[in-house]
């Protein structure tokens, strides 16, 4: 059998109650409301349109006479939209990095293994096998044991991605020194080259 298991930071909860958006992040334009009102539609301002510049979320509110009144309806419907909208994208971003901690469960994405039995704890990344698996779990000395061996291997790793990424570079510039747009360097006679 196998076991995953994922550690995530917790999401705050009722952050709805403290949720403000700082005044820099907004835009509020004021116009003249539409539709029916008889004559004060068309002398005043009141109605009012606040955008969430980072996001783009936009309210409008005409219901009131009163701009003071339709403005702080929008702000309250505004705040209210980034929050849902703040709230969906950490549940996303959550939901994401569970799923790439967790994989699919399957034996092969193990990591680690604690064969009881047999005494014996291998680290499958760096392919390190201890034994004495009370020993090793009772005294916190595991980091000390598998610790080198996993930092050897991810510097090994970021050594093949930077040889990897240096190789795409030179590929590159290898292709821009060539003429850069694919063809085959030889140039067709245009009009100057034609015979007369």
């Amino acid at each position: 059998s196998a076991v995953s298991v994922a550690v995530l930071p917790s999401l705050a909860e009722n952050s709805s109650t403290s949720f403000t958006i700082p005044p820099t992040e907004l835009k509020i334009d004021t116009m003249r409301a539409s539709g029916a009102g008889g004559q004060h539609v068309n002398t005043t301002e009141s109605a009012v349109r606040v955008t969430h510049i980072p996001t783009g979320i936009v309210a409008y509110m005409q219901e009131e006479r009163s701009q003071h009144k339709n403005k702080a309806k929008a702000l309250k419907l505004v705040t209210a939209r980034v929050h849902q909208y703040n709230k969906e994208r950490d549940l996303k971003d959550r939901s994401s990095a569970r799923s790439s901690l967790m994989g699919g469960g399957d034996r092969s994405e193990r990591i680690r293994t604690y064969n009881f039995p047999q005494d014996r704890i291998t680290d499958h990344r760096c392919k390190v096998s201890v034994s004495g698996v009370k020993s090793w779990l009772g005294g916190g000395t595991m980091v000390r044991k598998f610790g080198p061996s996993l930092y050897e291997m991810e510097r090994e790793e970021r050594v093949v991605a930077m040889e990897e990424e240096e190789e795409e570079e030179e590929e590159r510039r290898r292709r821009r020194g060539n003429g850069g747009g694919g063809g085959n360097g030889v140039r067709g006679k245009g009009k100057s080259g034609r015979k007369r």
